[in-house]
């Protein structure tokens, strides 16, 4: 097409529309887009940064002992006894050797809170007896408190000796109040 034939074409357009009345726009309805789903974010990191807060020790003048248990009150001795066993299935494991406490507090806090997001029910902690710390085992103890504190730790015990014995140390999560029924 030549550009005449573009020009002539708009302007016979222009011709013929030159009378027409658009129609009121008073019944149109405008589509709604969905929403995006609220989301408690600036919660979720209050939340983390206080349970940090919380976790927050720098004391080792107590020592843990040789073997490492506990259970969170109001569970069945059974769930512990089991733990102890070796009845439950570790779902991931981690190694703490060779890191700082500080370094370490991050890293193990870090992995629960993974493992919680992946919904695992026991996680194995390997921490080391603390053969080649000068006063306590540092990364034990760290262990022991952290375990401790967390909220959704509902059970840890040292392992059994084939599995590392008092040198790593599994945890039962608990699964969130909302998903439980």
């Amino acid at each position: 097409m030549s550009s005449k034939n573009k020009n002539g074409d708009s302007e016979i357009f222009r011709q013929a529309m030159a009378d027409v009345i658009p129609l009121p726009a008073t019944d149109r309805i405008e589509p709604l887009l969905p929403k995006t789903p609220a989301r408690a974010f600036q919660q979720e990191l209050d939340d983390r940064e206080a349970l940090k807060e919380l976790m927050d020790f720098n004391d080792f003048d107590i020592e843990t002992g040789e073997e490492l248990l506990w259970q969170k009150p109001g569970h069945q001795p059974r769930v512990l006894r089991r733990l102890r066993r070796g009845y439950y299935s570790v779902a991931d494991t981690i190694d703490l050797h060779h890191l700082d406490v500080e370094t370490g507090k991050e890293v193990l806090f870090d992995f629960i809170e993974q493992s919680l997001h992946r919904q695992y029910g026991c996680i194995r902690i390997i921490h080391g007896k603390g053969l080649h710390s000068q006063t306590v085992p540092r990364l034990k103890v760290m262990t022991n408190r952290l375990l401790y504190k967390h909220p959704r730790v509902v059970a840890y015990a040292s392992c059994r000796p084939v599995d590392g014995g008092t040198g790593a140390t599994d945890a039962l999560l608990s699964a969130p109040a909302r998903a439980r029924k």
